[in-house]
């Protein structure tokens, strides 16, 4: 019985973790600026064509803005991100940070500073 199951593996834990984050970061956002309305979604798309991969995106439908968020099992300790468009492929590198820096509060950050439209 060492079969370890997919809930086990650390991807999943990351993903899992992931995605508490951005629920916890998108209720403060529906709190504080509901304007802005962010969809969030979790794709596994990568993973079954064969890049160990799960990426998240978080729209803003108002906007057509995007932020991608990726957790690639090769590189475990960072998370990679991008602030694109949702009907744009994304053009050059990814940014990183430390999956250890990585928060809800850098989730809400980055939604509420890329999704609100210009203060002024």
């Amino acid at each position: 019985m060492e079969n370890q199951t997919a809930e086990n593996s650390p991807s999943e834990q990351r993903l899992i973790k992931l995605s508490d984050m951005a629920n916890a970061a998108h209720l403060r956002i529906q709190q504080d600026f509901a304007q802005i309305d962010p969809v969030i979604g979790i794709s596994r798309n990568m993973r079954k064509n064969g890049v160990p991969a799960d990426v998240m995106t978080i729209d803003c439908l108002k906007t057509s803005k995007r932020i991608i968020v990726i957790l690639h099992d090769q590189n475990p300790e960072q998370v990679l991100y991008k602030f694109a468009f949702k009907e744009q492929d994304p053009a050059g590198d990814f940014s990183q940070i430390a999956f250890a820096e990585f928060n809800q509060q850098v989730l809400y950050d980055w939604i509420k500073s890329y999704f609100s439209p210009a203060v002024n």
